[in-house]
């Protein structure tokens, strides 16, 4: 088939290589986000699935809104027979979707109904999750609503970050695209509507979200804190200043400090809970690089009964 690739992360990279790499697909274009501004220049900088179609020689269309005339008359122009989608970060509307004849599909990082949002794989992560995957599906125009072609499932270690997740998810996921791009090509495959129990949703985390409240119980804490890595960051505050909390594992065997209280060894840094301890790990001092939380404290110098989140 002929396709035109939307994208716009790093994480959607691996997809367009596989779809770049098929021999049965011709990838004639790459629909992404417009350059935004990025470091402490704030120059515009180009998406990685911008940057990684010019290398491949692959047109690249930047469009401020999905239903400006100008994209939607070059996206005729170009005639896909289907629009592969991996993390795009804009609503497509119903003129859009048309185009393409059989449709815009969606590689979605849930087991759907699962999860259906801009942020699954954080959400499954600090909801506690044994278990999630990735979906592939029709995009209609209710939020990650449209019937499955196919799923994969993925273990969630406990240690896992959402970064970690989101990085194996996308490999894995992007074989289960071909796939189905595949099985849509030769009519092997057809997709089947999700079922109407079992919805969770996936908004986008905010900064809010990410700040760890002490009062909770320690795996409550590890799980926000390993949702929220890398992006956009669990945090507390320390004396009045933002810190990043990178790495906090629960410790079962220590419950004397009262939440949020500090307690640090030479190499241990700990904080009391809802429930039992947690050890710091890594941490992130406002305008300073990551380091070891025993480090960190050092240079403080912690006084004994201080708190985090104050």
């Amino acid at each position: 088939m002929k396709l035109v690739f939307a994208g716009t992360p790093e994480v959607a990279v691996p997809a367009l290589d596989a779809l770049i790499a098929s021999d049965r697909h011709e990838v004639a274009a790459v629909v992404t986000r417009p350059d935004a501004p990025a470091g402490r220049g704030r120059r515009l900088v180009a998406s990685p699935v911008a940057e990684r179609a010019e290398e491949a020689g692959i047109e690249v269309l930047k469009p401020a809104r999905p239903r400006d005339e100008d994209f939607l008359a070059r996206l005729r122009e170009i005639g896909p027979d289907c629009c592969p989608v991996v993390a795009y970060g804009a609503l497509l509307p119903r003129t859009t979707l048309d185009v393409p004849a059989r449709g815009w599909v969606n590689l979605h990082f849930s087991l759907l109904p699962a999860w259906r949002g801009a942020a699954p794989v954080q959400h499954a992560i600090m909801a506690g999750d044994e278990v999630t995957g990735a979906s592939t599906f029709l995009i209609e125009e209710g939020l990650d609503s449209g019937p499955v072609y196919g799923v994969l499932t993925e273990e969630v270690r406990p240690t896992d970050t959402s970064g970690d997740l989101l990085t194996r998810l996308a490999f894995a996921g992007a074989g289960l695209l071909v796939a189905t791009m595949d099985g849509i090509e030769d009519g092997t495959l057809h997709a089947v509507p999700q079922p109407a129990e079992g919805v969770t949703l996936a908004p986008k985390i905010t900064v809010e979200d990410a700040q760890v409240q002490w009062s909770a119980p320690a795996l409550r804490v590890d799980r926000v804190v390993r949702g929220c890595t890398p992006a956009p960051g669990a945090w507390t505050l320390f004396r009045g200043e933002r810190l990043k909390v990178i790495q906090a594992v629960p410790v079962l065997d220590r419950a004397d400090l009262a939440p949020g209280e500090l307690s640090a060894a030479k190499n241990n840094v700990y904080v009391g809970t809802g429930s039992h301890a947690v050890e710091l790990l890594w941490v992130q001092p406002q305008g300073k690089k990551p380091m070891r939380a025993a480090d960190w404290a050092r240079g403080v110098r912690i006084v004994h009964g201080e708190l985090l989140g104050i």
